[in-house]
């Protein structure tokens, strides 16, 4: 986790003051995200990839009797998410830690095994092994609880010039889309007898997709 941590402190540790400013105008589909959850009075919810705290802030407002947690490999962007959290009097609500994504202990972190709802949000795209991070994901994922995830999609039904203009970009910002996102998700659900449901938006700009386990 040291290399991974490193550098994403390196990345964000300037950028993380202005990063939800930055992001809000490309990041999209994440408020879709959060209005599908819809989880139960009483549900634990994990976001995986958390970042500064921003969605961990809207999710605790949209769904006041739900358990929040987050985690992240980055310390300064678990630093700028503690403060928002605070600013927002949420604190009590969200439990945050540090993290890998890919090898992760709920348990000794948050002290619960499985959440009832699990979010990843534009985060696969920045990590290296982000197969083992989506398994990770859904395999704390509780009996009758789901995965949600928005990210960047294939861009197939955009013009040539802007993909390879907005590939270029975050590539500047070590951001890959995952073009076999929903691929992979299919099979590593279908491994775990989970079924999933995957949408394009914005004409492949980005991917809505969850995947459920029975209860």
């Amino acid at each position: 986790m040291s290399d991974a941590a490193a550098l994403m402190d390196r990345m964000y540790r300037r950028q993380r003051h202005i990063y939800d400013l930055s992001r809000k105008f490309y990041l999209l589909g994440r408020d879709e995200a959060i209005t599908r959850l819809l989880p139960a009075p009483g549900d634990k919810m994990l976001e995986i990839g958390c970042g500064t705290g921003r969605n961990l802030v809207k999710l605790a407002q949209a769904y006041p009797e739900t358990r929040l947690f987050g985690l992240d490999v980055s310390r300064e962007m678990l630093a700028t998410a503690a403060a928002s959290t605070a600013r927002a009097g949420l604190a009590s609500r969200i439990g945050l830690a540090q993290a890998d994504a890919t090898a992760f202990d709920p348990q000794g972190l948050f002290g619960c095994a499985s959440f009832e709802r699990v979010m990843i949000s534009y985060a696969l795209s920045m990590i290296p092994s982000w197969r083992d991070a989506l398994g990770r994901a859904l395999d704390v994922v509780a009996p009758g609880g789901s995965l949600e995830i928005v990210d960047f999609g294939d861009c197939a039904d955009l013009p040539r010039p802007f993909k390879a203009g907005l590939r270029r970009w975050l590539a500047a910002f070590d951001v890959t889309p995952r073009d076999d996102l929903a691929r992979a998700l299919e099979e590593l659900a279908a491994e775990r007898g989970m079924t999933c449901e995957i949408e394009s938006w914005f004409r492949g700009y980005a991917v809505l997709a969850v995947a459920r386990r029975e209860a």
